[in-house]
């Protein structure tokens, strides 16, 4: 498991509207998670979704939109401890950040990060090849991911 005490899980993309509510891009599995998370640094309440990976939000003390503005660009991290225990067979993307991957019993590199373009993840590895998350054998334990 990845020892990263912080994880990102959104970027504040814009300001929304004129009251200081800012479009955020989420890197959680829906942009309504965002509401049971904890943004390290910021009181950030969720208002709604605005597709599948955006949230408007409201952050205390920001009321007007040349405030929201100063925030374009920030990231939004909350601590790795705070996530909750995921099923067997689901990981979270940063555990599987720095994995070996192996293709029928050879090792093709490490994954440098996730990619989904929409027909599934796809892993990136560090010498930039892509491969397909799809049909993995995950081994947590081990750092290895079987394709």
């Amino acid at each position: 498991m990845s020892e990263n005490l912080k994880i990102l899980v959104g970027k504040i993309v814009a300001p929304q509207g004129l009251r200081g509510e800012v479009r955020v891009q989420t890197f959680t599995s829906d942009p309504s998670d965002l509401k049971n998370l904890k943004i390290e640094n910021m009181n950030l309440q969720f208002i709604r979704s605005a597709g599948t990976d955006v949230a408007i939000c409201k952050i205390y003390g920001i009321n007007d939109r040349n405030d929201a503005e100063k925030l374009r660009g920030t990231e939004l991290f909350i601590d790795r401890q705070s996530l909750p225990e995921l099923p067997q067979g689901e990981y979270y993307q940063t555990d599987l950040i720095g994995m070996t991957v192996m293709v029928s019993g050879k090792e093709i590199g490490k994954v440098s990060s996730i990619q989904n373009f929409g027909a599934g993840d796809i892993l990136e590895l560090e010498s930039g090849e892509m491969i397909s998350f799809i049909g993995a054998d995950v081994n947590l334990k081990k750092g290895i991911i079987s394709i």
